[in-house]
């Protein structure tokens, strides 16, 4: 193996003085090694095409003869249209190139242009976006494109990138062992980094992107899996003594049959509870699937096992639900629920954390205030966390904090196919309800355009008749001059104009927490028939005589959150129904009201919110830990994160992995980053 040069300062490169410097400092780049690793996103291809074969509105780069004189139109303050004919093979197309006037002297009768644009096949013309005189490059010209700021162009570090190949051949460390760029005949790396500054063909570029995809899902499975082991080496968890036969006696007595994706869940649940090994469980299932009752039988065990139980939820709203089922289900148990949000406050407060310090409280519900510093636990054993995405890494683990090693249940009702979410949440074990309960109705959805709303009134009316409730949700809480939708405000006083006979309740951020309660109180207790809202009541409510689910503009929602909206009805044995309203002026807003009429699997509309979003917004970079990858994509590339975390896991179980020389490059991020234990390197 070429012994690299590594760690070269920026300033070092030929042409880079000390202002340069600085602003490649703010990209991050501050050595040549930071240089060569920063890739593009995309790639202007001015490959050579023909026509016939360019799709309406695709890009696309032709050459071809000019056929008249240009013509120069100015418009507006300093704005010019120049236009020429020009024939490209048999097609007479319009050339059009805007605010580049100075261009009309270079242009003559008869001379050879090649021109990149938008081919609009309708109107034979291409909107120029780069124009070449002169005959055509015989070869494929790939233009590399990066993110960059003022001050660094992307000429410049296209430029700078060849100057770093020259200067310094050897920056590139090669850092894949022989033995796993052979099993899955991989190019080298510093090849790769090369073919994806200056690729000349396609092929070439799909082999040198997908050993650099590899290369990135390696080292980050690495680091996931190195962290699993290690926790699971060092960390003694207690072991909770699960009474078996007490648990099915509960579970026998509620007044529903579980499902088969229920009890495996439970089976695999109480396992990991009996085990000497801290639970870090990732549970995952639709919406309705019954997860918070999955999550109450844990808690039971826990606590007739002789620990207490938390269970973290993201809104107030939400938290008082639970601490209402978990009452109910326990009380006839004597297991003791506490509530605590940022509502309780004074004497209730100040008995409530003296109670649950002396073991007097079971378990506790709440929001983030579980994780202020004088709530304290008498034996903490079982956390659960609702939404668990909606909470920041660090406030998941302060809660874990709060008890010695004890379990940790996380819930998400946005599922994600079962390979993926292992490779994202590689550090947990991740169980999944893939089936509903028996005798639910699939709630039916349907897309109208806004300007019916007179028949969507009618339809609303005709469930209220008959004793129904009905959800009315809004984007916004008030008028905005910069966004042309619905506002909660608004739609309120307009049904209590349209419906009198019925009382319509509102609900939105704004409001106080105690306001926020009694609105949902009135709606739960039938005292209010409508609930104007925003999407404060994404998550968890639950009424079960609620049959109508109407969302405004829906088109400006997510899947994920439009599914999560639509599982609000259907939590009863009647027919339920979602009616979306949305004018839907885009190609891609259409799909999405397409694919919401005519499925409700929510695993299926997550993955396909997952191709639409990309992981990052998917999953929310900031709360969720989700990395950002250079090149690699977690949807489109599952199959190669997939692979990489079979990998890693074999590797870093395998002692010969932390002491063969082979590995040295694949092994000295997690040394650094203190991922090891002293066990692997004696």
């Amino acid at each position: 193996m070429t012994t690299a040069k590594t760690n070269i300062p920026i300033q070092n490169l030929k042409g880079v003085g000390t202002r340069l410097a600085e602003e490649l400092g703010t990209l991050g780049i501050t050595t040549v090694e930071n240089l060569v690793d920063y890739y593009p996103y995309r790639y202007d291809n001015y490959e050579l095409r023909n026509l016939a074969d360019v799709q309406d509105q695709e890009m696309a780069t032709v050459s071809g003869i000019i056929q008249s004189e240009p013509l120069l139109n100015y418009y507006g303050k300093k704005k010019s249209r120049l236009s020429v004919r020009v024939l490209s093979g048999r097609y007479l197309i319009t050339v059009i190139l805007f605010n580049r006037p100075f261009l009309k002297r270079s242009l003559t009768l008869g001379e050879p242009v090649t021109v990149t644009g938008k081919w609009d096949r309708n109107r034979a013309v291409l909107t120029s976006t780069d124009f070449k005189t002169g005959k055509p490059e015989t070869h494929a010209q790939w233009a590399p494109v990066y993110p960059v700021k003022s001050g660094v162009s992307i000429k410049k570090m296209r430029t700078l990138i060849k100057q770093a190949f020259a200067q310094y051949p050897d920056c590139i460390q090669e850092t894949l062992p022989e033995s796993l760029r052979q099993a899955y005949k991989l190019i080298g790396k510093k090849e790769a980094v090369q073919i994806i500054h200056f690729p000349e063909e396609r092929e070439r570029l799909h082999q040198a992107r997908r050993r650099l995809v590899y290369e990135e899902f390696l080292f980050y499975q690495l680091k996931l899996q190195a962290y699993k082991q290690m926790n699971r080496s060092s960390s003694i968890g207690n072991p909770i003594p699960v009474d078996q036969e007490l648990v099915h006696k509960f579970i026998g007595l509620l007044p529903f049959a579980m499902t088969q994706a229920q009890n495996r869940v439970i089976d695999e649940i109480l396992r990991d509870l009996a085990s000497s090994s801290p639970m870090n469980r990732l549970l995952q299932g639709d919406v309705g699937s019954g997860k918070t009752v999955v999550a109450a039988i844990a808690l039971y065990a826990a606590v007739t096992g002789g620990y207490q139980g938390a269970l973290m939820a993201p809104t107030e709203i939400l938290a008082e639900q639970h601490a209402d089922y978990l009452e109910e289900l326990f009380r006839p148990f004597g297991i003791t629920v506490g509530l605590l949000t940022g509502s309780v406050r004074g004497k209730k407060r100040k008995a409530l954390l003296e109670h649950l310090a002396e073991g007097s409280i079971h378990i506790l519900v709440g929001t983030h205030a579980l994780i202020q510093p004088e709530v304290l636990f008498q034996k903490l054993g079982f956390v659960v966390t609702d939404e668990q995405h909606r909470f920041g890494v660090r406030q998941r683990g302060a809660l874990r904090l709060k008890g010695k090693e004890p379990d940790v249940l996380y819930m998400t009702a946005t599922p994600i196919p079962r390979t993926l979410a292992l490779s994202v949440f590689g550090d947990m074990d991740v169980s999944t309800i893939d089936e509903l309960p028996g005798g639910r109705k699939k709630i039916k959805t349907y897309w109208v355009q806004e300007n019916v709303m007179d028949r969507v009134l009618t339809f609303m009316k005709k469930e209220l008749d008959q004793g129904r409730q009905a959800y009315v949700i809004c984007p916004l809480i008030e008028e905005s001059e910069q966004l042309d939708v619905q506002n909660a405000l608004d739609v309120h006083a307009y049904l209590s104009q349209a419906l009198p006979q019925y009382r319509v309740a509102l609900m939105h951020g704004k409001l106080a927490p105690e306001e926020k309660e009694e609105v949902m109180n009135s709606f739960k207790d039938h005292k209010a028939q409508i609930l104007v809202s925003t999407t404060v009541v994404e998550v968890g409510v639950n009424v079960p005589n609620a049959s109508l689910m109407i969302i405004y503009d829906a088109d400006r929602f997510g899947l994920s959150q439009l599914h999560q909206l639509r599982g609000r009805v259907g939590r009863g044995n009647t027919q339920s129904y979602c009616v979306l309203l949305a004018d839907a002026k885009s190609e891609a807003s259409r799909e999405k009201m397409r694919m919401m009429t005519e499925t409700t699997d929510g695993f299926k509309l997550s993955a396909y919110d997952l191709k639409l979003r990309g992981p990052g917004d998917f999953f929310g970079k900031k709360q969720s830990g989700v990395p950002s990858f250079k090149l690699a994509d977690m949807v489109h590339d599952y199959r190669t994160l997939a692979t990489a975390r079979d990998d890693a896991a074999k590797l870093v179980s395998d002692s010969k992995f932390w002491h063969d020389e082979q590995y040295a490059q694949l092994r000295q991020p997690l040394i650094e980053s203190g991922l090891t234990s002293s066990v692997h390197l004696d």
